[in-house]
This record gives structure tokens, C-alpha cells and sequence, in this order.
């Protein structure tokens, strides 16, 4: 197992109806296993082989996994494409240059 940690451009001042986009988007991501004392969790009841948790931090919604790197390049990619989707725009870390949106 590595270990991952990931900023995305999601502000934690972005609107309520954000973070409701967000909470559907999670339980349609492979391995969702729910909130967790209020945070969102995937393939945690897998018998501790791999995690992902995501929280909200001033650099951006943070990800923190444990699982192999081709899995998890391949479901960060799927997590920032269907984002990109759902929220209106493009969902990328912001040390690679992607902006927070602006909601004004």
C-alpha cells in the first residue's frame, strides 16, 4: 500500500448546495462505505487492505488514501472528471494550476 494525500479546488466556503452535489457524488464512487463520524469514507469495511477519507481544509477538499498507485490514480481521475461534471467545473488540484471558483 502507498499512501496518497490530494488538494482539490473545492473551497471550504463554497455554497450548501456544493457540498450537496458533493455528498451524491460520493456514494456513486467505487468503494463507498458512507459517512463515518461525519466523514465520507470508501472501501473502509474491506478489511483494512485500502482507505480513502476526504475532508474539508482551507487548501481545498483534501483526500487521504492508502491503496496502490494505479488504483488510485484511476479513481482520483474518475472522482475530478465526474466532479467536473456535476459541479459546473473543471475539478483538478490547485498546485497543478486549477483555480477555486468563484460562486459571486
Amino acid at each position: 500500500m502507498e499512501i496518497h494525500n490530494h488538494n482539490l479546488n473545492i473551497h471550504y466556503s463554497s455554497p450548501d448546495y456544493i457540498w450537496d452535489k458533493l455528498a451524491e457524488l460520493y456514494s456513486e464512487m467505487p468503494g463507498w462505505s458512507g459517512f463515518i463520524d461525519g466523514i465520507p469514507h470508501w472501501y473502509a469495511q474491506d478489511n483494512g487492505k485500502r482507505i480513502i477519507t476526504a475532508s474539508v481544509e482551507p487548501s481545498g477538499l483534501q483526500f487521504y488514501a492508502e491503496m496502490q498507485q494505479e488504483e488510485w490514480d484511476k479513481w482520483l481521475e474518475l472522482f475530478k472528471m465526474n466532479g467536473s461534471a456535476t459541479l459546473g467545473f473543471e475539478i483538478g488540484e490547485p498546485e497543478d494550476g486549477f483555480e477555486f471558483h468563484s460562486y459571486s
